[in-house]
């Protein structure tokens, strides 16, 4: 049944919208839309530079594919993350496994929060 929603409201939304398109008559944003709603709101300048490339990679994975593929450890092993290092490295970035969850956490909260 979702995946005739989908048919009718377009593939590039995410479920989230879906259910608030159908529930609320919201107009759903596509997974694009709502990763450019967040560079807008420069939410990556709290990070340092490295750490920010991370992020604004896994934003654009989030507009590629979908919420799930970022809250997976897994993400740090595929492109382009590889190109910040090695999953290790890219987790001290963030100064550590923790910060980096919450980091992930907080890009998830900005990508759902209501322009």
């Amino acid at each position: 049944m979702v995946e005739a929603l989908y048919d009718a409201v377009g593939r590039e939304v995410d479920l989230f919208d879906l259910i608030c398109h159908l529930a609320f008559d919201q107009p759903p944003l596509t997974r694009k839309e709502r990763a450019n709603n967040v560079k807008k709101r420069n939410y990556f300048t709290k990070y340092g530079e490295q750490a920010k490339k991370v992020l604004e990679a896994l934003l654009d994975k989030y507009a590629d594919e979908g919420i799930e593929n970022i809250e997976s450890m897994e993400v740090l092993k595929v492109k382009p993350l590889t190109d910040y290092g090695s999953p290790v490295e890219i987790i001290k970035e963030f100064g550590s496994r923790d910060k980096y969850l919450e980091a992930v956490k907080d890009l998830e909260n900005e990508l759902y929060k209501s322009a």
